[in-house]
């Protein structure tokens, strides 16, 4: 009886041990985000932020960073298969189609608990654009959340060719014509090259609403906020007509609607960012001098904020801890850099005078704009200006659009959005490439789209604006 008894205090022993050892277990976090694949020093990475993460919020991470061709495909099998994650990076082409099948947790009342510095940080508005039905379900990453689009140019071409001045004086896409057409003639290679993307920044000035589907929207400084198909307007027809002359004259490559990298070197390109950002990381990262001139207006858009945002699962099993995570990823800078730079000791070292010095072998590739805001990523040593001024006021400086605020609710109209979306990812391919004539293809394009209730997405669209304009 003695042993009987003896063998069961042991298991009682054995089995309180175990739940103790289970209650103090550390959670590991899985955060799903984007960049030119897994860094090769992932491991030596994560091993040493980890204790420090830790320290500050009683969580572990583990991270994928699936490469830039990869991004689509493994992002949507990771949503519709309910694969496990805690965070994951996404757009304002997934925060509605993504809440409305569930995918994503209502985080509006764990923010203040969780994440109070982030309340802080981020201004008011930027978190309406991140609200379905009144409720909150992402992150934005406060950084450039104004939209403003650049050319980005190699100097070196335009001094060899003397187009120098002409291209300070390009703000347009009918100004680029000519050099391009001189850069192609020179260099007997396209000189726009793009990938089945295209030329995605010509619908910019329309606030797409966060619907979710390219082709709809509102013009930004539209005070009427008339919702139309954004494609079928003359402006946008317009520069569709300049793209598919780039196409036909050799500007653009041929394989373009089929590519989905293009190639490391550009002797021109449309970037959404800064000016100085031809200096800190266009530049750098072709390994050329660029030199970037605005192309349009400086705009802050639903569309421009949720340009980047991070998601936590609803099958996330420590929300609070994800959004401790996401507080300390965007407010402290050591975690910061650490996503932006890579690893210490190896990608970069922190200057004598708190400055970052980027190896310049580093082969670093998470996307910095899907981590967090910019404005706590701390300044390299290879500039003689903080870069993130630039950003901060160009934030401050954007034009509004008469939407900024206003979240669409998408829910009676779900699966005609849905429908449309699956019609512009065919089309788009080559009409943003000039690949196709676009006026054919935009009156084809829309057809299919109105014969699975596209003018029924407009119409609940245009209700919902004109109760928010008050008319």
């Amino acid at each position: 009886m003695k042993k009987i008894l003896s063998l069961i205090l042991a298991l009682c022993m054995v089995l309180c041990m175990a739940s103790f050892a289970a209650a103090d277990e550390v959670p590991t976090l899985k955060m799903i985000t984007l960049g030119n694949g897994q860094p090769d020093n992932y491991d030596a990475w994560i091993e040493k932020l980890n204790p420090y993460i830790e320290e500050k919020i009683g969580a572990k991470l583990e991270v994928e960073c699936i490469g830039w061709g990869d991004w689509g495909s493994r992002r949507s099998v990771i949503i519709n298969s309910n694969e496990p994650y805690d965070i994951i990076f996404g757009d304002a082409g997934n925060l509605r189609a993504d809440v409305a099948i569930g995918a994503y947790l209502d985080i509006t009342d764990l923010l203040a608990d969780n994440a109070q510095g982030l309340l802080d940080l981020i201004p008011a508005g930027y978190w309406d654009a991140c609200r379905v039905n009144g409720r909150i379900y992402g992150v934005p990453t406060y950084k450039d959340s104004s939209i403003t689009q650049y050319f980005v140019w190699d100097t070196e071409v335009l001094k060899e060719l003397g187009l120098e001045e002409a291209t300070a004086n390009c703000h347009t896409l009918a100004d680029a014509t000519p050099i391009l057409k001189a850069i192609k003639d020179a260099k007997g290679e396209a000189s726009f090259p793009v990938t089945k993307d295209g030329v995605s920044q010509i619908p910019f000035i329309y606030d797409g609403m966060g619907a979710g589907l390219t082709g709809l929207g509102v013009r930004y400084d539209d005070a009427e906020g008339k919702v139309v198909a954004t494609f079928e307007q003359p402006e946008i027809m317009e520069q569709l007509k300049i793209v598919r002359e780039w196409y036909n004259e050799g500007i653009i490559n041929a394989d373009a609607a089929s590519t989905a990298e293009g190639p490391t070197y550009k002797a021109c390109f449309l970037a959404q960012g800064w000016s100085s950002a031809a200096k800190t990381t266009w530049g750098p990262n072709m390994g050329k001098e660029l030199v970037a001139y605005q192309y349009g207006p400086t705009i802050l858009s639903n569309d421009s904020v949720l340009g980047s945002v991070n998601f936590v699962s609803v099958n996330c099993e420590h929300p609070d801890k994800a959004l401790a995570f996401l507080n300390l990823l965007n407010t402290d800078s050591k975690v910061r850099d650490a996503f932006y730079f890579g690893l210490e000791g190896d990608n970069f070292e922190y200057t004598a005078d708190g400055r970052v010095h980027k190896n310049p072998d580093s082969s670093w590739g998470m996307a910095g704009y899907t981590q967090g805001t910019f404005f706590t990523v701390t300044v390299t040593d290879d500039v003689d200006f903080n870069q993130w001024d630039e950003v901060r006021e160009l934030n401050d400086k954007a034009e509004p659009s008469v939407l900024l605020g206003f979240a669409f609710d998408t829910s009676k109209v779900d699966d005609q959005i849905t429908n449309c979306k699956t019609i512009w990812d065919r089309y788009h391919p080559e009409l943003l490439t000039g690949t196709i004539d676009p006026e054919q293809g935009v009156k084809d394009m829309y057809e299919e789209m109105r014969a699975e209730g596209f003018d029924e997405i407009v119409a609940e669209a245009q209700a919902q604006v004109d109760a928010f304009l008050g008319k």
